[in-house]
């Protein structure tokens, strides 16, 4: 592979000058200029991006890491993060980690080792102290609730949203409310448990475990929350699926078990999808890609910020 001192010796200047005419320096003379792009041509002579990267001390990569690339929630997050990386002339490193922590650990050595600018944590499998022991080698940004951190976040108040969406059922009528979730031990899983019971204690209603539905996360999980709920003596009358892709297989199923929404069954679902919308489904939406923009916005520079996103109820036809 040529090297820059091929070239320069090819063209007859000193190695400065072929890094000057490389970097468009306006410092050079056109004769000189003609001569190295000449030489340039004719050795096939491409620059080593890692030696540019080092001179510069920028490589202009940026990591984000999400457990699925096939999900609505993480797409719609990352088209927000990279509508922002085209527009600063950033490419994305995607760590698609399905929750294992090796994958996240890979994003984070990638980091302290300066192959990658900053990193964007979409959702994490990591202990936190994992991420925070590598703060000090880039910008992290994550999107969960970090203000006690010297972290950038961009969130969504899980806690607040969960409650909002069970008082909009109960004020509804509903007093046996159950929930489907993708998983039990994650940040946002945490704030809605606690939503929940509190919203049991504080309106003397029973706590039903067997109202909880984990690991639901795709559209054909929808049948196996309506199987499970059909097979409790007393089911819930409303449901809260913590995605749009489970609230319309819900939708689906209950049609296909002549199930009556919202007579026999309340739905609401969270994010509101183009299928919630499809589907005329009572959603609580939450703004993604601009929490994608905000996340790159913040990975982009040091020092930390918090930055929460506003979640609505988006009132159809399925409560």
């Amino acid at each position: 592979m040529t090297n820059i001192r091929e070239v320069a010796t090819k063209a007859g200047v000193s190695v400065t000058t072929v890094s000057r005419v490389l970097n468009h320096h306006p410092y050079v003379s056109e004769q000189k200029k003609k001569a190295v792009l000449a030489a340039i041509e004719e050795l096939n002579y491409y620059p080593n991006i890692n030696a540019v990267h080092l001179s510069k001390g920028k490589t202009h990569l940026m990591g984000v890491v999400l457990p699925y690339t096939d999900h609505p929630y993480f797409a719609l997050l990352l088209k927000g993060i990279a509508r922002k990386a085209l527009e600063h002339h950033y490419k994305l490193v995607l760590f698609q980690t399905d929750y294992q922590k090796r994958v996240e650990l890979e994003a984070l050595q990638m980091l302290k080792t300066k192959q990658i600018d900053s990193l964007i944590i979409c959702s994490r499998g990591c202990e936190w102290a994992i991420i925070e022991e590598h703060l000090q080698y880039g910008p992290i940004a994550v999107a969960e609730k970090r203000e006690d951190q010297p972290v950038s976040s961009t969130y969504v108040n899980h806690y607040a949203a969960f409650t909002a969406a069970l008082d909009y059922l109960y004020e509804k009528g509903h007093r046996r409310i159950g929930y489907s979730i993708s998983r039990t031990n994650g940040t946002s899983s945490r704030d809605r448990e606690q939503a929940y019971k509190d919203f049991i204690k504080r309106h003397g209603l029973m706590y039903r475990p067997d109202y909880i539905i984990d690991k639901c996360l795709y559209f054909e999980d929808g049948m196996k929350v309506i199987e499970h709920i059909q097979s409790i003596p007393e089911p819930p009358t409303a449901l809260l699926a913590t995605s749009d892709q489970v609230a319309a297989g819900l939708m689906l199923c209950c049609h296909q078990k002549n199930i009556k929404v919202p007579d026999e069954l309340a739905i609401i679902g969270f994010d509101n999808q183009p299928i919630a919308k499809m589907m005329n489904i009572t959603t609580m939406e939450i703004p993604l890609e601009h929490m994608g923009e905000n996340l790159f916005e913040q990975a982009l520079r040091e020092g930390a910020d918090s930055k929460e996103v506003a979640v609505s109820l988006i009132e159809r036809g399925t409560v």
